[in-house]
């Protein structure tokens, strides 16, 4: 294994539309080998891994030839974080290969240019929330992902700042009022699994692998029948 250079699948599953990708390389001189985007909510299991032999066909990539497989851990979408989780462990599982969870705000993060600023990015979290995240110059997370509602995480917010993520799409109003703040379109700043496979690659080589039997998803706040159970009682 090429650990200075490795052949990566990659699957982000955490928004509504999600993606598979082959990348080689980390995020300093790494490269997209081939992408497609998959509806992550509403595709079945099965339908990500056409995805995934798609494109793993459409580079002439084998199995053999993977060094390791990545996934989006969270925060994001409850459906597509247990599918594309489930995917991942499945293809681990069959073809002997290390797991690379990487955080969903991390891909975001890298997204953006490198500023002396702190940079918070935020997803749509739905129920009047968003998740965020604040990194520092290095694109390392300084603090840890959160659901906040928009207006409480516009007052944690101190200028110089900068702001993106997909979460910027309903949001974007509230941020652009906030003086000395900068935002960075969605469009600029969205997820891809090219991104979390190019995060994957550095921290395959720093050894940081997830063990597929453990590893769970990142949801950062209870699921909608955890709460229904407390309210029970249970």
């Amino acid at each position: 294994m090429d650990v200075s250079n490795p052949l990566i699948l990659s699957l982000e599953t955490a928004a509504g539309c999600g993606s598979v990708a082959l990348t080689r390389g980390g995020a300093q001189n790494g490269r997209l080998i081939a992408e497609a985007a998959v509806h992550a909510e509403t595709s079945h299991s099965r339908q990500l891994l056409s995805s995934v032999e798609w494109v793993m066909q459409a580079a002439g990539v084998s199995w053999n030839d993977l060094d390791a497989v990545a996934v989006s851990i969270g925060p994001g979408s409850f459906t597509g974080l247990r599918i594309g989780l489930a995917a991942a462990k499945g293809i681990v599982f069959a073809a002997g290969k290390p797991l690379i969870a990487v955080p969903t705000l991390d891909a975001v993060a890298l997204s953006c240019p490198l500023l002396d600023c702190p940079l918070w990015c935020v997803m749509d979290a739905r129920k009047q929330e968003v998740y965020a995240a604040c990194y520092g110059a290095d694109r390392q997370q300084t603090s840890v992902a959160e659901a906040i509602r928009p207006e409480l995480l516009a007052a944690k917010i101190r200028p110089p700042a900068v702001v993106a993520g997909p979460g910027l799409t309903a949001y974007h109003q509230l941020f652009a009022h906030l003086e000395g703040v900068q935002l960075i379109p969605p469009a600029l700043s969205s997820l891809s699994a090219a991104k979390i496979g190019l995060i994957a690659a550095e921290r395959l080589e720093r050894g940081e692998i997830s063990d597929p039997a453990s590893a769970v998803p990142l949801y950062v706040r209870p699921s909608e029948a955890e709460v229904n159970l407390k309210k029970k009682g249970g």
